[in-house]
């Protein structure tokens, strides 16, 4: 139970009242400590509780306090507006028997309200780093008085470039801080070097390896012939698989796009999102999604960032994302809170190592699953290697390193030969005669 954690007591009626009955993994891991002023890093699948595990805490610290004249006094940082709006749901559900107030400051909307927001300084400030920044720069956001920074879905955040921002909102921050950085993979060298710049002596949490990371998920491999193969696959998946949702990935928005108009000419109830939308087509596309107007929602990595969809039970990737991490925030939007997901993914020949490579990165293999009525003629390399991937035959090269090359033979010295068709050549062999043209050639 919550009361464990000897949270303030506003804070647990309210916890009451939204029906949490026993704290997930990532909260019963990280609330402890957070509780007690340390700075933390936490690895947990998207979907496991973690935003209470930061938010409780944060609240807490601010409740034990009194109100300073400047009260903006935790920042909270996230990747996109739908998770910043997601968040600020919480933050007030959780804090609804409490005096804290919240904002929210996130791209795509009026400037001069947003610095209106900030004027009335609210005690938790959740946005994107951008519009911050941007906010930072203008001199309307004042972060001296900060005791808490949240980096959630850190590792998103990295990816989308926003490396430098977050640094920049860290460093403006106060000094004595605590700071609490959440994400859904080890992420890279840009993770590593913004942990070590704005943690201190953080205490590292990880909550599940990266092949546990999904165990509510089915993931299914399934091979295709060619694009319009995977298609009618596509289709085939959307009318016969039991789903309330479902999101379908490509790598590029031509083939977003393409798949999209495909889609809807079957009379499928769909929408896309990649980079070229703007604000207001994501929020159309959000809001279609979540009332029924749309079941089906055709994404690039990109505009998919962020998204957290109730309801997202079957993920299929029209293509294979391009790293192992992708592929884990991919999938990580289906099964969650325990319930049961699927993921499948559309296999070319030209998708096979990259496939190959993701197995091997989540230390798992995936099932492989054929449609009786859709069978291609691909099935997969016909030979493998060691690690999985396909064993091509090399070529061989014609000149080896340290070979000597063949010297063509030299022509015996002697007369020319006379050769059909060849012009006459004079006696002393150096000139040749013309020939003379017979009469009617």
């Amino acid at each position: 139970m919550f009361d464990q954690f000897a949270l303030h007591e506003r804070l647990l009626k309210a916890v009451a009242e939204l029906n949490f009955a026993e704290p997930t993994p990532v909260q019963a891991a990280a609330i402890p400590p957070a509780l007690e002023g340390r700075d933390l890093r936490v690895i947990a699948r998207t979907g496991s509780g973690k935003t209470a595990a930061f938010v409780l805490p944060l609240l807490h610290r601010l409740l034990g306090e009194e109100r300073p004249k400047v009260r903006t006094r935790a920042l909270i940082l996230l990747p996109t507006r739908e998770l910043a709006q997601q968040t600020l749901k919480q933050v007030e559900a959780f804090a609804q028997y409490t005096f804290l107030k919240a904002g929210l400051i996130t791209g795509g909307e009026d400037f001069k309200v947003q610095a209106a927001l900030l004027r009335k300084e609210p005690d938790v400030l959740i946005g994107t780093p951008g519009r911050l920044l941007e906010h930072l720069e203008a001199g309307n956001l004042l972060l001296e008085a900060i005791q808490v920074l949240v980096l959630d879905e850190a590792d998103r955040m990295l990816d989308m470039g926003f490396a430098d921002d977050v640094r920049r909102l860290a460093a403006a921050c106060s000094a004595p801080r605590q700071t609490l950085l959440f994400s859904a993979t080890s992420g890279g060298n840009a993770l590593r070097g913004v942990i070590a710049e704005v943690l201190r002596d953080p205490l590292h949490l990880r909550l599940n390896t990266v092949g546990e990371l999904n165990e509510n998920v089915r993931q299914q491999i399934i091979t295709a012939d060619d694009e319009a193969h995977k298609e009618r696959l596509v289709n085939w998946l959307l009318e016969h698989e039991s789903y309330d949702k479902a999101i379908v990935f490509t790598n590029t928005r031509a083939a977003a796009d393409r798949l999209y108009g495909h889609l809807v000419a079957r009379g499928v109830k769909a929408f896309v999102l990649h980079g070229e939308k703007d604000q207001k087509e994501r929020k159309l596309a959000m809001e279609r999604l979540r009332h029924g107007g749309a079941r089906v929602l055709v994404a690039t990595d990109v505009a998919a960032r962020g998204l957290d969809v109730g309801g997202l039970d079957l993920v299929v990737n029209f293509d294979m994302p391009r790293s192992g991490d992708e592929y884990v925030h991919r999938i990580g939007r289906t099964g969650r809170a325990g319930s049961e997901g699927l993921a499948v993914s559309l296999i070319c020949h030209y998708d096979w190592n990259l496939m190959s490579s993701i197995e091997r990165y989540l230390k798992q293999q995936f099932e492989r699953r054929v449609i009786k009525e859709l069978k291609g003629s691909y099935q997969g390399p016909k030979k493998l290697k060691a690690s999985g991937k396909a064993a091509g035959s090399k070529k061989k090269k014609a000149d080896k390193k340290g070979a000597a090359k063949k010297v063509p033979a030299k022509r015996k010295a002697g007369p020319r030969p006379k050769v059909e068709g060849s012009p006459l050549v004079s006696q002393d062999g150096l000139a040749p005669l013309r020939r003379r043209k017979p009469a009617g050639e």
